[in-house]
């Protein structure tokens, strides 16, 4: 079978390179000419834990390529896949639509036989039948179905996402679409994944339904961790005994300081925005968007709490800026708001981030960014872990002491022990967990 991919950000890369594991003959197709020469050149341009290795040997092997020329990478597609980004539009969270719609129009302009035309990127219900819409308008004459095929990857742990996955989605209305779809994945069918197949509609719901009650559970355990400090509760012991109720489970029960990055933030916005369109709105989406967009900006005063209450003329160490570890991803990250209201507040910040650097200096503009964790806390008067990378896990806290000019932790995600840390005459402070 031969696949075009349309996009090579996160997505089209990562579903690229996987496609192309499972035997298939991958083109992946960009605009910009400068990552097609990186990518071509084994550059890869985002990080992903061995996404690197898994692109190399596919390239040499002559099943992935990368390429800026659209109408060659169709050419004699099985299945064309649109996995541009899909941005929330400024001003009002819908999403922004239009590189999916500019992708149909070119796909409509190159195709030469019969092709499945897939949407991986995340999309509002509609999206589809908009997309088929302006195919045909622009070519009556085309055999082509359109389907949808959201993407479920975990920024970190997309390689095994794709390979292994809970389940795979397909909005696929034609059994010859379906026949497509089924061949494209059939290595899964080897390890008994779930493929459930749905109509169009159903299959962008499934997506941002998925994504926004995630972000809920997420919100839902950050409030039981707030109560969890004013009446002496252990919100790690609360999360196992809910978590052990197999009706909850006990992923994403997670407690601090509040999600980002790539899909949650703007994914549920678009939802609520979808439901509010279609008069039908999600009252408990629309206070998870609310509460996870205060709790960030109250985490800024939680640490100056911890600092005496004013941490002007301070400097503060922060460990971790991406909003989650093993990814260089910044969107939405919690330390874009954190960080800037300790400025405001007045103190200098010295920070570190194990792969967020390079992005991270284009956002967070009069930070000073360290060569390492105990570099970051030379001289600091406290020290913020605000994103729970490996190496944060095991740091030496009797060299940290030396390092501090006084020993203040904020640990906003809870790696560290209460009791060791006051046994080594810290003042720390953490999420939801007695510290006295």
């Amino acid at each position: 079978m031969r696949v075009a991919m349309i996009g090579t950000g996160y997505v089209g890369l990562v579903s690229g390179a996987c496609f192309s594991e499972f035997g298939i003959d991958v083109v992946c197709v960009d605009r910009d000419a400068k990552k097609i020469e990186r990518l071509k050149a084994g550059e890869i341009p985002i990080f992903e834990p061995g996404l690197d290795a898994l692109v190399k040997s596919n390239t040499e092997a002559g099943r992935l390529s990368f390429t800026t020329d659209l109408k060659a990478a169709i050419a004699g597609a099985d299945a064309v896949f649109i996995a541009v980004g899909t941005p929330s539009r400024r001003g009002d969270g819908h999403a922004d639509l239009s590189y999916v719609y500019g992708a149909a129009m070119d796909i409509a302009g190159h195709l030469t036989k019969y092709a499945v035309v897939v949407t991986k990127s995340t999309v509002p219900v509609g999206t589809g039948r908009e997309v088929h819409r302006i195919i045909r308008a622009a070519r009556p004459e085309l055999e082509f179905d359109v389907a949808s095929n959201p993407e479920f990857l975990r920024e970190g742990s997309a390689i095994n996402d794709f390979m292994r996955p809970d389940r795979v989605v397909i909005g696929a209305e034609s059994e010859r679409a379906q026949k497509v779809m089924r061949q494209l994945y059939r290595v899964l069918y080897l390890i008994e994944t779930p493929i459930l197949f749905t109509s169009l509609e159903t299959s962008e719901l499934i997506k941002y339904a998925a994504n926004t009650f995630l972000a809920a559970k997420i919100t839902f355990i950050n409030e039981i961790a707030d109560l969890c400090e004013k009446v002496g509760a252990d919100v790690h012991d609360v999360a196992r005994g809910i978590g052990l109720d197999g009706r909850i489970g006990k992923k994403f029960l997670h407690p601090g300081p509040g999600y980002g990055g790539s899909c949650f933030p703007k994914d549920t916005l678009a939802l609520v925005k979808t439901a509010q369109d279609y008069g039908a709105p999600l009252r408990i989406i629309e206070t998870v968007v609310d509460v996870n967009e205060k709790r960030k900006h109250r985490m800024a005063d939680k640490i100056k709490d911890a600092c005496g209450g004013d941490v002007s003329g301070k400097t503060i160490a922060v460990l971790g800026l991406t909003f989650k570890p093993n990814t260089d991803d910044m969107r939405d990250a919690p330390s874009l708001a954190i960080v800037p209201a300790l400025q405001k507040a007045g103190a200098d910040v010295r920070a570190f981030d194990p792969e967020g650097t390079k992005e991270a200096k284009h956002l967070l503009p009069g930070v000073e960014f360290c060569a390492d964790a105990y570099d970051a806390m030379t001289g600091a008067d406290a020290v913020v872990i605000l994103t729970e990378w490996n190496q944060f896990r095991n740091l030496d806290i009797k060299r940290m002491k030396t390092l501090l000019k006084a020993p203040v932790m904020i640990d906003l995600r809870n790696v560290y022990s209460p009791a060791d840390m006051k046994a080594e005459g810290f003042s720390y402070t953490c999420i939801g967990r007695p510290t006295t």
